[in-house]
């Protein structure tokens, strides 16, 4: 197998950072081990290791290598290929029973499509084990993808009994026993937490086995930290709900994750930020101190173990409480180290504006800092961490102007009775803020828009086009699959102006990687035809195999010795496990790597990064996501952004613009959400990617706001986005969501509406979308300059990405 040099330099990448991403939950100091040695091996991703969630947020890269592949490639020998081909074989056929059952009960296209993303639960089992080896190591797997949610029941958010009875048996039996993660979310280990050494690999792409082998033998080591409180599952708060068919109800207000669990005093298993490496560190404050808005502080911190690594420092603020309740604490700053030897010393500078910090007051209709003290702490999670200083506000401070436009969510956000209290020791340097030194920003609405000359000239029908996305005229443009120029595209922006130079643009799914066709060849028209529909394959276990049949004769075929091109894209960690590396470097070397892919297979725009807020552990796509907390998740999406964007005509789009919590009935549920909860958890990372990073494209989610369709929510897209937070670029919708919706309470997205919202572009589109837009148009219903204005950002841009490709 002859592999590129690209693939073999970004793989190598991948390798060297993946580590940084994972972390260990529990360590004895049995790990690393001097050499390779005899391996006992278990668990259901010992063989079919996970190296992402299913879905968009696949990627098809020319090979993966599980763990029991990585460690015989790293020189271990496995002494349980016995059990493990006894497990393989036990799997194969209870997962052939669970596909009989789903296609028997579903009915129709929306039927199968409904499900997308089925998982099916870890099986019970009974096989012997054979405990002969130097080491021994379970491998738990969970997997998870877009359209599915998960289950708090045994083999999904809760262990099976046979995995809680091997792995304590295990970890009883050996000295040096390590149970490894290979997980897209939190699982509940409450069962097992006397194992002595867990690693969570998380799921770091298609080299997971060769990261684990390098890992294990002390060639890396792992220095990532939780983006997500672990906890037990029934400790999680059920004050919001999640998973309802029609209404979410997010009651919880702000109080999402830690922000829970540390205002109310619950102890979780695993505190946000928390994660072990293969040495300890020491930290310390050096210094803070006020310059006009700006908290600076720094920190020394010593390698005190006997191990090289690195340290995450992060800086919590404790916010007062006055006409706003507030959490006990949030994190304002963070700052990764330096590799450091064993007994070396190194600094980090963390900063933050005192504005980023501002609260959402919506009977003022402002972002305002109360008048008082706040508490600024150091450390090295949510629990690790002591006061270090306090800067006191004289007066009350209006940071910015705004106003409700995000509508009603029918209830009052729930605030618990009392927050747990600080005690802030005697000798704490006080820094004093004078309120003068802050300027209110006053938001200007709704400005005029200067559309540009060249849409003036463009016909009617032209017009509508560019609001509608470049459909085909059957089911291929439904399943998203639908690209001219790039085999596995998951779409084109119109091309019916092409002529008169408009540029077509082309995107591809993500975000752990670009998702296309391995192979492809060039048919008579010049579209690049993929050789398997991966579109389909992501469905292809659910779905009769007479209509796989028909759908593989009815498709396109290269003629006999007509040239196959390749296009093998790698595949990076999963958005959950780059977050965790709290390195805003590594994830800009990623988004580097995304974007040297789209220069070599002329991908012009990345449907990633997803940046959706981890509100509940049940989500089935929180592994796309980064975590539960805004700053960290726009920070790193900021990160991503920019090195994709360093390469010149190259743009990302950030989703799902907003409150995508759930995939359970993700086309028509109906997200409650206060206007505080959405600007000061669900936006605010949005903000701080757009402001940061300046992203050139925008997706709006499937759910809706309040009662309005996202894509339809002209205060979420126009005043917020564009107005507040200073976004200049295209808004398009994601895929399908004219056609799988059906009639459902609240029905589908209406392109008139999507486009009269502020909504650029609605993707894929069909034919009917179209001509109601046109029909819409020549009836009044939506104005000419609403269109133009939609088709000026749409032909600006474009226009923009192609000169810079030259």
């Amino acid at each position: 197998m002859k592999i590129n040099d690209y693939e073999v330099k970004h793989n190598i990448l991948v390798r060297e950072l993946a580590p940084e991403c994972t972390l260990f939950l529990k360590r004895d100091g049995s790990f690393p081990v001097r050499k390779p040695c005899k391996v006992a091996l278990f668990g259901n991703g010992a063989r079919n290791t996970l190296r992402g969630g299913t879905g968009s947020g696949d990627v098809n890269s020319r090979f993966s290598v599980s763990i029991e592949e990585g460690l015989k490639e790293g020189g271990f020998e496995i002494t349980t290929a016995k059990w493990l081909d006894a497990y393989s074989e036990l799997k194969a056929e209870k997962k052939k029973a669970w596909i009989k059952e789903l296609r028997k009960n579903a009915k129709g296209i929306r039927g199968i499509a409904s499900l997308m993303g089925s998982v099916m639960a870890e099986p019970e089992y009974e096989l012997p084990m054979n405990y002969e080896g130097d080491i021994a190591i379970y491998v738990l797997s969970r997997i998870s993808g877009e359209g599915s949610d998960r289950k708090p029941i045994r083999g999904d958010v809760k262990l099976t009994e046979t995995e809680v009875r091997d792995i304590l048996a295990l970890n009883a039996k050996l000295d040096k026993f390590l149970l490894v993660l290979n997980v897209g979310g939190v699982v509940d280990l409450s069962e097992v937490m006397d194992v002595r050494n867990i690693l969570l690999l998380s799921q770091v792409g298609a080299l997971a086995g060769n990261i684990l082998s390098d890992i294990i033998l002390g060639v890396s080591t792992p220095s990532g930290k939780l983006t997500t409180t672990w906890a037990s599952y029934e400790d999680y708060q059920e004050i919001g709900d999640f998973g309802g068919q029609d209404e979410t109800f997010y009651k919880e207000g702000i109080y999402v994750g830690y922000r829970y669990f540390d205002s109310v005093g619950k102890k979780p298993l695993f505190p946000f930020g928390f994660g072990l490496s293969y040495t300890e560190f020491g930290i310390e404050c050096k210094a803070l101190t006020v310059d006009g808005t700006f908290v600076n502080v720094k920190a020394a911190v010593e390698n005190k173990g006997s191990f090289k690594g690195k340290e995450v420092v992060q800086l919590y603020v404790s916010v007062p409480s006055g006409r706003l309740d507030q959490p006990y604490q949030a994190l304002a700053a963070f700052a990764k180290t330096k590799c450091l030897e064993k007994g070396e010393c190194g600094s980090v500078d963390l900063s933050f504006d005192l504005t980023s910090i501002a609260s959402y007051d919506s009977s003022r209709e402002a972002y305002i800092l109360e008048k008082g003290d706040y508490i600024i702490r150091l450390g090295n999670s949510s629990r690790d961490n002591s006061v270090i200083g306090v800067v006191s506000i004289n007066e009350e401070v209006i940071v910015r102007n705004a106003k409700n436009v995000l509508g009603d969510c029918g209830f009052v956000d729930w605030r618990p009775e009392s927050v747990t209290g600080t005690e802030i020791p005697d000798g704490t340097p006080v820094v004093n803020v004078d309120a003068k030194a802050f300027k209110t920003i006053q938001t200007i609405y709704d400005e005029d828009y200067e559309v540009d000359p060249f849409i003036h000239g463009v016909s009617d029908e032209e017009l509508c086009h560019v609001n509608i996305g470049r459909y085909n005229k059957g089911p291929l443009s439904v399943i998203g699959n639908a690209s001219k120029k790039v085999a596995g595209a998951a779409g084109d922006f119109t091309d019916v102006l092409v002529s008169k130079g408009f540029p077509q643009i082309t995107m591809a799914d993500g975000p752990a990687g670009l998702r296309l066709n391995r192979e492809y060849f060039i048919d008579k028209d010049g579209c690049a035809i993929g050789l398997g529909n991966d579109a389909i394959q992501i469905l292809a276990d659910f779905i009769p195999g007479f209509l796989i049949k028909l759908i593989s004769l009815t498709g396109k075929k290269p003629k006999k010795n007509q040239p196959i091109y390749e296009q093998y894209c790698t595949m990076i960690p999963i958005g959950t496990a780059i977050a965790q590396s709290f390195d805003v470097e590594l994830a800009r070397k990623l988004g580097d790597l995304v974007g040297s892919e789209m220069d070599r297979f002329k991908v012009d725009i990345w449907l990633a990064p997803a940046l959706n807020i981890h509100r509940d552990i049940r989500c089935g796509r929180n592994f796309e996501y980064y975590s539960e907390d805004p700053l960290l998740s726009g920070v790193i999406a900021a990160a991503i952004t920019q090195g994709v964007q360093a390469h010149p005509g190259r743009a990302v789009t950030i989703k799902h613009y907003a409150v995508n919590n759930q995939e359970t009935n993700r086309y028509g549920s109906n997200s409650h959400v206060s206007e505080r909860a959405l600007r000061d958890v669900y936006l605010k990372g949005f903000g701080i990617a757009v402001r940061e990073s300046d992203p050139k494209y925008v997706m709006t989610s499937y759910n809706l706001l309040n009662g309005i369709h996202t894509a339809e929510h002209r205060g979420l897209i126009e005043n917020v986005l564009r107005d507040e937070y200073g976004f200049d670029g295209v808004v398009m919708t994601d895929w399908m969501i004219g056609g799988m919706q059906g009639a459902g309470k609240y029905g589908p997205p209406v392109s008139t509406n999507i486009a009269n919202a502020g909504g650029d572009v609605m993707m894929p589109g069909s034919e009917n979308d179209y001509n109601t837009l046109l029909e819409a148009l020549k009836s009044g219903s939506i104005t000419r300059e609403q269109l133009e204005i939609n088709a000026t950002r749409m032909y600006r841009l474009a226009c923009e990405l192609n000169k810079a490709q030259k």
